[in-house]
């Protein structure tokens, strides 16, 4: 199975790239060893910023065709949105633009978990559940979304684990969501 993963945001040194990363490697150490894990940084993928006249006037990026093509080529999908004001990054918000100019369905079918990372005690609910909202509409088979409140006290920095017992358990449950086909029981 192939994972293709992502932290939605462009910051290099950002919590969500941490958990994102966390994540894609517990999937694959503890849950199934045989997934391919394939990682994704925005700031590979910059392109100017989305508006009609620039579609019009030069066509869509290749950028945007190629983190599309990304998209498709992978079995499933594994994406930490870090929240900005409320929403999503500036960074994610043009790409997914762009993207969706090739294709509204940009999620293509994929099994989709959507996870979140915060300093505050909300856990990126307003981020997750925007884009919990919006999946469906943009060809998201969204599996779960999970988020993780104060960062600091749930993140281990020496060892790169999360340390809560229950953010270790639902974690856990979401990435089992991901891999076990649509409308089956997941085994945890």
């Amino acid at each position: 199975m192939k994972i293709l993963a992502f932290a939605a945001g462009n910051s290099r040194n950002s919590i969500n790239r941490a958990l994102v990363e966390h994540a894609a490697g517990h999937l694959k150490s503890d849950i199934l060893p045989e997934a391919e894990i394939e990682f994704l940084d925005l700031n590979d993928f910059e392109m100017p910023i989305y508006s009609i006249d620039r579609e019009n006037e030069g066509g869509i990026p290749n950028e945007a065709r190629k983190f599309l093509g990304k998209i498709g080529a992978a079995d499933a999908l594994l994406v930490c949105f870090p929240e900005h004001n409320g929403f999503v990054t500036a960074a994610w918000k043009n790409i997914f633009d762009w993207m969706s100019r090739i294709d509204m369905k940009l999620w293509q079918g994929k099994p989709v978990v959507m996870l979140a990372a915060s300093p505050g005690p909300r856990a990126g609910a307003n981020v997750l559940a925007s884009q919990q909202m919006l999946a469906p509409h943009f060809g998201a088979d969204l599996r779960g979304t999970f988020g993780i409140g104060r960062w600091p006290h749930a993140w281990d920095d020496k060892t790169e684990r999360l340390t809560r017992p229950d953010d270790i358990a639902a974690l856990n449950d979401v990435l089992c969501r991901l891999i076990t086909p649509s409308g089956a029981e997941a085994v945890t």
